[in-house]
């Protein structure tokens, strides 16, 4: 017989008793190094979230590689297997967004620490303020993503899936375009004009002028994107060093 929950199990923090907590640092030493435990804690998280960014972008140039080797290297090969590397990228692009608005909270709370504490101390400049710790307190007593997920998105895209959606249309481009090759080794079909583009261009049962629209629709979605400019630029307003 399964053991019954303890009406404990169900209360959340804010409905259990108000208890003594943990105490508070009492001296300058204390809080100083408490600090730095939180400065190396906030530090660890926003690398962690970092090493997991640059998988999901291994991952796509992984991708875009073996999808490149599969197609132009075998003649006889078709064009939608760069189609399908598009539509992978793309996944591994909302992927790795989700996953930058993560990172994107923990590099803003380090370079709080970093402009308001850490920089003071080895050149000060004006009078200290508690701006940076009201917002860092304010941070972690309520967390909350300073981005939207469509901003996310096209920041990824613009520092490196812009290139890789470049690279992939290019190859599609050539290979819609270069004739076909027979068992033999032997070309066939050659193109002459923009019917043979379309007819190569076709997949499956869809007509090349279709797949060409899609193709093409897509792009000016990616190009938009890629020259989007922020309202906000957030941390990048204070350096021009960020990810």
């Amino acid at each position: 017989m399964s053991a019954e929950l303890s009406p404990l199990t169900l209360e959340t923090e804010t409905e259990l008793p108000e208890r003594q907590g943990p105490p508070l640092p009492q001296t300058t030493q204390e809080t100083i190094n408490t600090i730095v435990h939180y400065y190396r804690g906030e530090m660890g998280r926003m690398a962690g979230w970092r090493d997991r960014i640059d998988r999901t972008s291994n991952w796509a140039i992984t991708v875009v590689a073996a999808m490149l080797s599969v197609s132009l290297s075998t003649p006889s090969s078709h064009h939608g297997v760069l189609l399908f590397a598009i539509l992978l990228i793309s996944l591994l692009l909302l992927i790795e967004a989700r996953r930058y608005r993560f990172f994107d909270v923990y590099r803003a709370r380090v370079r709080q620490l970093e402009r308001g504490y850490f920089a003071q101390i080895l050149a000060p400049e004006g009078m200290p303020s508690l701006k940076w710790s009201a917002s860092i307190a304010k941070s972690l007593r309520k967390p909350a993503f300073l981005m939207s997920y469509r901003e996310a998105v096209y920041r990824r895209l613009q520092r490196n899936y812009c290139w890789m959606y470049l690279i992939l249309l290019l190859a599609w481009a050539l290979k819609i375009s270069s004739p076909k090759i027979s068992s033999n080794g032997e070309p066939f079909g050659h193109v002459r004009s923009w019917a043979d583009v379309t007819e190569n261009a076709a997949l499956g049962p869809l007509p090349g002028w279709a797949v060409m629209i899609g193709v093409a629709l897509f792009y000016v979605l990616v190009l938009y994107a890629s020259l989007h400019k922020e309202h906000h630029e957030g941390e990048l307003a204070h350096g021009e060093v960020h990810v």
